[in-house]
């Protein structure tokens, strides 16, 4: 017989990466779950108290009922953070904040389960089978307990969600746009099976950066110099700073995860008269046996027409048709990608809200919500020629 027990870490680093690992493995996550990625978050202060992220990652420990000889063995794992503020999620709640405010209650800080700065779907509850529920209930349980105002867990998996729900849970659908590789032999085969008007859009965008004299080329794990990074990275800053915004994520993360994580990175470059002009990360992964690029930032020096289509979504489909990648996701919201041949997929988030009248109030306009959510993708029309279909 066993018992199991809470814990609260405040570092990453509390924890054993190998037990982490094996419970991101097991659970079938993604790099962007594993020790090393969360922990570049943390070391490079872009998740900190400063910056209104308070590590709060939950362990769950089952604990032999008999103590003779045996250890305690972690089961489970949450990436757990407790916020000052809804930067950096991507599932808006700011209305809700803004209501909570009007009648003098306390929104902030709230538990937010979560990749950091990461619009991915996967799992949350990093667990097997038999802990899940368990692992939702201590979860909704630490909550409760904590006297915060409300958890979010934000793009989990179907079981995560199932289990979250029956926890106590309310769900909530959003839409993002993925590309999906059909098996196409080159960049020309995927256009082909596009309706006419959105291939000859493509052709019309790729035409435009080639006409202004821009070439691009991808770079992967050892190729990436420390020159390539620090090019990123000015791009990557300057897109924050032209919105006047500073940036999400220092240069010391993108240092850490060069230095750890290299084969799971993606890096395509534009040249304007061989001079590098702009950038886009994407972040490369397998699991459950399929290939997938998560197209997450994109920056320019330079404007040049249409160099955003280019480098953040033709050039990555033109990578992954030749390196046999099955899907590339898109990140949050865009329906501008519907046009590049990425069709909509609809992601889920998982909510719990200590007022019972906010609760009751979020859960009704949550209803409304995924109803709005499922007229709106079943009126996007495909990109691809009818006979192709999604």
């Amino acid at each position: 017989m066993t018992s199991l027990r809470i814990q609260a870490i405040q570092h990453i680093d509390e924890v054993e990466p190998a037990r982490w690992d094996a419970l991101v493995d097991a659970s079938g996550g993604s790099v962007m779950l594993k020790h090393a990625f969360l922990r570049a978050f943390e070391s490079s202060g872009s998740v900190a108290p400063g910056t209104g992220w308070q590590t709060s990652h939950l362990l769950l420990w089952s604990v032999p009922e008999s103590q003779s000889g045996q250890t305690e063995h972690l089961v489970a794992v949450i990436p757990l953070y407790a916020k000052g503020h809804s930067y950096g999620e991507f599932v808006f709640d700011w209305a809700w904040a803004e209501a909570y405010e009007r009648h003098g209650l306390n929104y902030y800080p709230k538990w937010l389960a979560a990749v950091p700065f990461t619009p991915v779907p996967g799992p949350r509850l990093l667990t097997t089978e038999p802990y899940r529920q368990a692992a939702a209930i201590a979860l909704l349980h630490w909550a409760e307990q904590s006297k915060l105002s409300s958890l979010h867990v934000l793009y989990t998996s179907d079981a995560d969600q199932q289990a979250l729900c029956e926890a106590g849970c309310m769900p909530r659908t959003h839409t993002q746009f993925h590309w999906f590789n059909q098996a196409w032999q080159n960049f020309e085969g995927f256009l082909a099976d596009l309706t006419q008007p959105k291939r000859k859009k493509i052709r019309a965008e790729r035409r435009k950066v080639r006409e202004a004299g821009v070439t691009t080329r991808v770079l992967t794990g050892p190729a990436l110099t420390a020159e390539h990074w620090d090019f990123f990275y000015l791009c990557y800053a300057n897109t924050y700073h032209q919105r006047g915004n500073k940036p999400y994520l220092s240069p010391a993360f993108f240092k850490e995860i060069a230095e750890h994580l290299s084969e799971h990175c993606v890096l395509a470059l534009a040249y304007q008269h061989e001079e590098p002009i702009a950038a886009s990360l994407l972040w490369l992964d397998s699991s459950h046996g399929t290939q997938r690029l998560y197209g997450r930032y994109w920056g320019a020096l330079r404007h040049v027409d249409c160099l955003h289509f280019e480098l953040a979504y033709y050039t990555p489909i033109e990578w992954a048709i030749a390196h046999d990648i099955d899907v590339i996701e898109g990140g949050a919201q865009g329906e501008h990608k519907l046009a590049r041949g990425f069709v909509p997929i609809q992601t889920q988030s998982a909510h719990w809200l200590a007022h019972a009248g906010f609760a009751d109030a979020v859960d009704r306009y949550l209803e409304q919500e995924r109803a709005g959510i499922d007229a709106y993708t079943e009126g996007l029309n495909s990109p691809f020629r009818q006979e192709i279909g999604d």
